[in-house]
């Protein structure tokens, strides 16, 4: 079933065009990965599954019902407002105290409850951010580089949970990374962007993708297979990477 298909869309802010001409879906259960340098339309295309970024051709149509979980790639707490994490959680719409704490022995973090948000460490702080989305039974789960400023151990750990969650609860999970070679272990299927879809596919179809090289170089090719897990023989999606001419800024992949 997919959640969210996109097509033709673009998004023009003032002058710039930040995404063009952009086909793309999510099916349920999957794990899909946007990569592409700065400014590549990466968190525009999050804002307008959101719902939070209006666009200015094409269409974007949401599974009745659609639920989502956002993780934001970074929240700032006041240090002089005190909130305990348990309180932090019952916001805005009052959870059940022992569903809060279900979903916060879920993600590895329930002796955080009665601690104050500002205390917490970033891996502790992005868990908690993750149980609060997880709050919503979403349905899609989307992390907007969510292990910004971990270590990679810990950046390593979080993405091993999203998975794990993944297995768990069958939510589809639409992940937004720099951290390449650590994510495209982890995924099912990744976009590449960068104003529009240079390639997608599964994981090693990318890799090797001229596209994918220009923006990236291939030192990651060594590190993907270092990180491949079992589960890669098991979720199989075909995938293929879109032959970009770069005279031609239009250029489209189909995703299915």
């Amino acid at each position: 079933m997919t959640l969210v298909s996109i097509s033709g869309m673009t998004v023009q802010m003032g002058g710039t065009v930040a995404l063009r001409n952009v086909d793309f879906n999510i099916a349920r259960g999957e794990i899909v990965t946007v990569v592409g340098p700065n400014g590549s339309g990466k968190s525009t295309l999050m804002r307008a599954i959101i719902g939070a970024q209006a666009l200015t051709a094409g269409s974007i149509t949401r599974a009745p019902g659609l639920r989502i979980g956002y993780v934001p790639q970074s929240l700032h707490i006041d240090p002089t407002l005190p909130i305990t994490v348990g309180r932090f959680l019952s916001l805005p719409g009052r959870k059940p105290k022992d569903e809060i704490r279900r979903v916060m022995q879920r993600v590895g973090a329930d002796a955080l409850m009665d601690k104050q948000m500002f205390t917490l460490s970033g891996g502790q702080f992005q868990r908690t951010l993750l149980a609060r989305a997880l709050l919503e039974k979403p349905d899609l789960l989307i992390l907007d580089e969510p292990t910004t400023g971990l270590d990679q151990p810990g950046s390593a750990a979080f993405y091993r949970l999203i998975e794990d969650i993944r297995g768990e609860m069958g939510t589809a999970v639409l992940m937004v990374s720099h951290e390449l070679h650590v994510v495209m272990s982890a995924s099912d299927r990744v976009i590449c962007l960068n104003g529009h879809v240079c390639c997608h596919g599964t994981p090693d179809i990318v890799a090797s993708a001229p596209e994918y090289r220009a923006l990236f170089g291939s030192g990651t090719q060594g590190a993907l297979a270092l990180y491949r897990h079992d589960h890669d023989h098991h979720h199989h999606h075909d995938g293929e990477a879109c032959d970009h001419d770069h005279s031609n800024d239009e250029a489209q992949a189909h995703v299915g």
